[in-house]
């Protein structure tokens, strides 16, 4: 299943940050099937090289580049990097991100300040070096929240406070960067089945004494009755990097199978 053409992305080359696994090789999967050609930041080079394999056996399409979204020195030298091998950049996703289950009484100056440091400044890194390697024509930029930014759940105060900060720089830049052409927006994915939300699981299920299996599982949004693929999310940004998206502008789009109704 597709939403676009296996053309809609052709000639275009987009960074994906935290690609080697999740919502952000979800993300590669469906830039490859819309034509497009995918620069895969992580920490983790050698997954990320793996996932590239994976997505893209014959390499002709992808990279992987070993990057620290908390590094802007780091960020720009993977930009150049990708840019070199498989030419200009014409979309960023700012994926990359932490979550610490962690009671709101007991999280740490440094733990609070760690998620920050990622989901936040992160963000905000990987928007100026997508600024720059624009070089001024414009292109668009995804950047990931969540609906937690939006509802909030318990023992997660830090992320909840971090994507909604997500979602607030991106109306932000989106009214900023309008004049340098380029499209700014979000997505808040919820209940995808990713090895962030069954880490969510196995933390719940340490503390409750249920079932890892039986939490996660039940980790579905009520209308959808199943969980989210990171491919379904990736279709969605996949499209807000085309330029049939030019009129959604700092939107911050739900993907939660309908359970945040705002």
């Amino acid at each position: 299943m597709t939403i676009l053409s296996d053309r809609a992305l052709a000639d275009r080359v987009i960074v994906v940050t935290g690609a080697a696994r999740g919502i952000g090789a979800g993300i590669v999967e469906a830039v490859l099937a819309a034509g497009g050609g995918a620069a895969l930041f992580d920490l983790d080079e050698k997954l990320a090289t793996e996932t590239a394999r994976r997505l893209d056996p014959s390499g002709a399409r992808t990279m992987a580049v070993a990057a620290d979204v908390a590094d802007p020195v780091s960020l720009a030298k993977a930009a150049q990097t990708a840019a070199a091998r498989l030419g200009r950049l014409s979309g960023w996703v700012n994926n990359a991100g932490i979550v610490q289950m962690i009671p709101a009484k007991d999280i740490s100056p440094e733990a609070w300040s760690r998620e920050f440091q990622v989901n936040v400044a992160g963000v905000m890194n990987g928007a100026q070096a997508a600024f720059r390697a624009f070089g001024g024509k414009g292109r668009a930029i995804v950047n990931i929240a969540s609906n937690a930014g939006k509802v909030g759940f318990p023992n997660m105060a830090a992320y909840n406070a971090t994507k909604a900060a997500v979602i607030n720089l991106t109306r932000s830049l989106a009214r900023e960067w309008a004049g340098e052409r380029i499209n700014v927006n979000a997505v808040c994915p919820g209940s995808v089945a990713t090895p962030m939300l069954r880490g969510v699981a196995d933390r719940l299920s340490t503390e409750t004494g249920k079932s890892s299996d039986a939490l996660f599982a039940a980790m579905v949004p009520a209308q959808l009755g199943r969980h989210i693929q990171p491919v379904e999310i990736g279709r969605v940004v996949a499209f807000l990097l085309t330029d049939a998206a030019e009129i959604i502008r700092g939107q911050a789009l739900n993907l939660d199978g309908g359970d945040t109704p705002y």
